[in-house]
């Protein structure tokens, strides 16, 4: 940028948008002055580190908000992340992948069910949890000890419907039956939520007593199920590994960072145990340890319902001051940030650096195995099918229907052995009638092949369907490769390089050869093969699943009195599936734009009946 413009920006306390030559935000940050933050990228005697060289030379120009304090700055910098998930902000996708336990809270009647992404819903969220068989494990332990519902209905507290099994068993308490008022089941529900907390002392004397209670009464049965569910809250306890003498809630962090990638490493410590961990792995970064750190820590809490009174940090941050302030103020509670120095804190944060260092350096060692094992079979593929050239991008083609109805397709698209969602394309099939999957792959190819050349002749700054792929692969067999081979010709690409894989035999089908080609089952290549084949067929089925599932969800409606065309619309667009009106609740509907609370009722209740 030239000095000029750079006297144009404040010295106020604010937030600075990079943006490109598309005009995209490609960085957001935050600064105590605007105009000496952002001063210091284009300074030309400071030299920067080469991945912060690569972001400023792709800065075309900067957009400024400017905010009366460094609290308002970091609020509304968390805020423009969430919201244009720039390419050089860090960004919390790793912990995505991993599983969250919901509750329901915002539910009358709550529910506890396993999720993958937390939403800000009203729901309480435990996790992210590492291993999904764990959670799974403690989900089931814990649902021996608490008799919560396991069924998706949304319960308003006046239904009397006949309970199910789970209550004749001892597994529900039946509040669609009116069996249990929805105090006293709330109440249960969050004794189980203390129990993910860490406070496992109260509810394991309770147990005890009760068990030795109905022993002294000789109702021994009874104790026999207060002996199980003992049994159960010691395994759960077990988990729960004690790290400190001092019953205190925290947070630890321990980062670990080289060239190659950064990693950091959660510790969650409740009344001085350790009930779960949090890993964190990032390629990249850009900007200071510090700024990333910061901005990792507010993304993290931004998704958290509960943040402990002490948050152990592996480093002092610049803003420390104001990301204090900002926990305290979405905690309404003072919240402590320490840089510890000696004593059982530092043991923790040495803990917590040592596993980040160790995994950091386990999942880099994993990625460089797996990219040796992406190039060989590339290699293989090329000597394999006589390639001119390794096959840097693979495109793979699918089609999914029912019975001819709703026919779509897939195109999914592998760089260097990797998929490569940016450039995943779907297509709804338009000039074939009935069941012709050759004439859908004819009409899919040559779509996409016009779209291509569409790109190049109009120089098209960011295309989507070019370049042109090393290699075609077609789900199917012999049939659908000559199909696809018949339009290429047609387009004067028959040197196209493509192959067909029929998924019963894994037989690979090769231009020119008259027999199907067998890999044995632990080939690499074969492997590549299988993974853009299942990811082009599982791209389809869901394109295909949610064009069903609008038409089905019109059609459901359509047969619920006081919905309407308007309400539909609304409706389809807040939800966007009947399974998530299902598991709506009365109020959730009835924000709906149009929506009345007789409305609501009656969708609720028409999707009931039709089960």
């Amino acid at each position: 940028m030239k000095e000029e413009e750079l006297r144009l920006i404040p010295t106020t306390p604010g937030v600075y948008l990079m943006k490109d030559q598309e005009d995209r935000i490609i960085y957001v940050g935050k600064a105590v002055s605007l105009r000496h933050r952002v001063r210091s990228y284009f300074q030309p005697s400071k030299k920067h580190p080469p991945r912060i060289s690569r972001m400023v030379e792709q800065v075309a120009r900067i957009d400024f908000i400017s905010t009366s304090s460094e609290l308002e700055a970091l609020a509304l910098e968390c805020n423009l992340i969430k919201e244009h998930r720039p390419k050089y902000n860090v960004r919390l996708r790793d912990d995505k992948q991993y599983p969250w336990l919901k509750i329901s809270w915002q539910e009358k009647y709550p529910r506890v069910f396993i999720v993958r992404r937390p939403q800000r819903d009203g729901a309480r969220y435990f996790g992210p949890f590492t291993e999904a068989g764990a959670l799974r494990e403690i989900l089931r332990l814990l649902r021996k000890i608490f008799p919560i519902r396991s069924c998706k209905k949304v319960l308003t507290g006046e239904e009397r419907s006949r309970p199910c099994l789970n209550y004749h068993i001892g597994r529900c308490l039946a509040p669609c039956a009116g069996e249990v008022d929805a105090e006293e089941y709330r109440q249960m529900i969050q004794e189980f939520c203390r129990i993910l907390e860490g406070h496992t002392e109260h509810l394991t004397a309770k147990l005890e007593n009760e068990m030795a209670m109905a022993a002294a009464r000789q109702e021994y049965e009874e104790a026999a199920v207060l002996r199980d569910k003992l049994r159960a809250l010691q395994r759960i306890a077990e988990r729960q590994t004690v790290v400190s003498a001092n019953p205190v809630d925290r947070d630890v962090f321990g980062i670990a960072t080289n060239e190659e990638g950064s990693f950091i490493q959660l510790l969650q410590i409740r009344r001085g145990k350790l009930i779960g961990k949090g890993s964190f792995f990032f390629t990249d970064f850009f900007g200071d340890t510090e700024d990333f750190f910061s901005s990792f820590l507010l993304q993290y809490y931004d998704e958290q319902d509960y943040i402990p009174k002490e948050i152990i940090l592996p480093l002092t941050l610049p803003d420390q001051t104001a990301v204090a302030a900002w926990l305290q103020k979405k905690k309404e509670q003072k919240v402590e940030l320490i840089t510890a120095k000696r004593g059982e804190k530092r043991q923790l944060l040495k803990m917590a650096e040592e596993n980040a260092r160790i995994l950091l350096e386990r999942e880099l060692s994993r990625r460089k195995q797996a990219a040796a094992e992406k190039e060989a079979a590339l290699a293989r593929l090329q000597d394999l099918f006589n390639l001119p050239q390794a096959p840097r991008r693979m495109e793979c083609y699918d089609i999914s229907h029912l019975q001819g109805e709703e026919p779509v397709a897939s195109m999914v698209v592998f760089h260097d052995g990797r998929p490569a969602p940016e450039f995943y394309r779907r297509f709804r099939i338009r000039g074939v009638t009935g069941i012709d999957d050759y004439a859908s792959l004819q009409e899919v190819v040559r779509r996409r092949i016009q779209r291509g050349r569409q790109e190049e002749a109009e120089g098209a700054a960011n295309p989507g369907f070019l370049p042109f792929p090393d290699l075609m692969v077609i789900d199917g067999g012999i049939g659908q490769l000559n199909a696809v081979r018949t339009v290429l010709a047609e387009l004067g690409l028959a040197g196209q390089p493509v192959i067909s894989l029929a998924e019963k035999e894994e037989e690979i089908f090769v231009p020119g050869k008259e027999s199907p080609l067998r890999l044995e089952r632990n080939d690499h290549a074969l492997h590549l093969l299988q993974q853009i084949r299942d990811e082009a067929h599982r791209f389809a089925i869901t394109f295909h699943r949610s064009r069903r599932e609008k038409q089905s969800f019109v059609s459901a409606l359509d047969r619920i009195k006081g919905i309407g065309p308007k309400r539909k619309k609304a409706l389809l667009a807040k939800f966007g599936s009947l399974q998530k009106i299902r598991e709506a609740s009365l109020e959730d509907l009835m924000a709906v734009e149009g929506m009345t609370a007789s409305a609501a009722r009656a969708v609720l209740e028409g999707l009931e009946e039709m089960k």
